[in-house]
């Protein structure tokens, strides 16, 4: 099991010293890694939707399209489950993705992991972890993305915008995909603190879920989007507008788990 200290750790170094790219790397238009939240805010409903989202997008022409219309037709795709830490089990490895077959085989991985879910939502974990996959992957890439989803705010680990602000600076691209189907009452504007605190580097994009039936569409949408690379008017799904008079907490999940004693944040649990 990983918790998200080392995990930052191990990101701050790859930071100072990134990896040299081996001279024979496959090329590929992006390296995608997928980060999927199963904490125990997501009940067996959502769940099933998310991960029937995420199969069903990877095996619809229009994602096998797009990634065939990239200037090398292949990209690098790697999966990740999370909740308060990321398990040693919960990882689906690096695997290019060309055709309409490699896609499939990536989905049936998906497809057949069994239902899991533990304690705690730590984003910035997730946001690591998934820094450290891209460190690690031996491709030659134009594009480094991170897609997270999720239906509630960081409340575990370090604070989630020091370690997307890590993560952007390594030229890493991190997209949302809050899911508002079930929104807390304690905390129904997830969309705008995806934006404001887990999202960042160029083009990045925010795209929220707020009904079971826009699930698939939504995420077949997003990874479109991210696998070819187009943004500008029309092609992203536009920014979120942030209340300028009611600004997003980013320690907000925090401050809302008083009962549980995280290290980085003392001062909540007096």
């Amino acid at each position: 099991m990983l918790d998200a200290l080392s995990l930052f750790a191990c990101l701050a170094c790859a930071q100072a010293a990134p990896l040299a790219t081996p001279a024979d790397a496959i090329a590929v238009d992006v390296e995608l890694v997928l980060a999927v939240d199963i904490s125990h805010s997501m009940d067996e409903k959502e769940f099933a939707l998310q991960r029937a989202g995420y199969v069903e997008a990877l095996r619809h022409p229009d994602f096998i399209n797009a990634v065939r219309s990239g200037v090398t037709g292949r990209i690098a795709l790697a999966y990740f489950e999370w909740a308060g830490t990321v398990r040693d089990d919960a990882v689906i490895a690096w695997q290019v993705i060309d055709n309409a077959e490699s896609a499939n085989v990536f989905a049936d991985k998906i497809e057949a992991r069994p239902f899991r879910s533990f304690r705690g939502t730590s984003i910035s974990g997730a946001l690591a972890f998934g820094a450290e996959l891209l460190d690690g992957a031996a491709f030659d890439a134009t594009r480094s993305v991170i897609d997270i989803s999720g239906d509630g705010p960081n409340n575990t680990g370090m604070p989630v915008t020091t370690t997307r602000d890590a993560v952007v600076a390594k030229d890493i691209v991190v997209n949302g995909l809050p899911i508002l189907i079930s929104p807390s009452p304690s905390f129904s504007h997830l969309d705008q603190y995806y934006a404001e605190c887990v999202t960042g580097g160029p083009g990045s994009f925010v795209l929220p879920v707020y009904a079971a039936s826009e699930f698939v569409t939504a995420i077949r949408r997003k990874l479109v989007l991210e696998v070819s690379g187009v943004s500008g008017p029309g092609a992203d799904p536009g920014p979120i507008r942030v209340d300028a008079a009611a600004p997003v907490d980013c320690l907000q999940g925090e401050r809302d788990r008083r009962f549980f004693s995280d290290p980085y944040f003392p001062e909540l649990n007096r």
